[in-house]
């Protein structure tokens, strides 16, 4: 049997003369783009454009059908809980007239929460806002319930004699509008 050398092959060229071709004119034969290959690279290329297609359709998709809610991002250089409170609570809590304070959603640096994932039924949303050492971050004027820990409190009415705390959570205008985002900073609010 014949001995082969992988690395280097005698090859002869058009004009019959005899050239030894190692793995460097291989590697340039059949690089991409060329030879055999050139269909593999069209196919993944394909599948770039399908995947990429995909995507800029369901943004197109999703920005028709926006959601209903209210958001709150963190653009401050501190982690903050937030607790928020509307008039009935929201479709998902029965309507009517009583207030409804819940809590406690934690948003970390430059991050962002959904904190009504429903239709925004009130005007008027009020948010109280602290760092991680209970400091309020927003200047609030109207007192509503709170928990120390994940609470749903009904009513604003004597805080302290059903064991609640007491704080002052200020008063958002979303103008009525479906969707709402606040945003947080070192100020307060922006």
């Amino acid at each position: 049997m014949a001995e082969r050398k992988v690395a280097e092959r005698d090859v002869t060229g058009r004009d019959g003369a005899r050239r030894r071709r190692g793995p460097q004119h291989r590697a340039w034969h059949m690089g991409p783009g060329r030879g055999r290959h050139r269909h593999r690279r069209w196919q993944q290329t394909g599948r770039f454009g399908a995947r990429w297609a995909a995507a800029v359709l369901a943004l197109v998709a999703g920005a028709g059908a926006a959601r209903a809610e209210f958001t709150i991002c963190n653009q401050s250089f501190d982690v903050v809980n937030v607790a928020i409170g509307e008039a009935g609570g929201g479709l998902a809590y029965g309507g009517g007239e009583e207030f409804v304070t819940r809590g406690w959603w934690t948003i970390g640096t430059n991050q962002c929460a959904n904190v009504i994932r429903e239709e925004l039924v009130n005007r008027y949303i009020y948010v109280y806002a602290a760092d991680v050492f209970g400091q309020p971050i927003l200047d609030g004027s109207v007192p509503m319930c709170i928990g120390p820990r994940a609470f749903e409190v009904r009513g604003i009415e004597e805080c302290w004699q059903r064991g609640h705390a007491e704080a002052l959570f200020f008063e958002v205008d979303t103008r009525a509008v479906a969707r709402w985002t606040l945003f947080l900073t070192q100020r307060g609010l922006d």
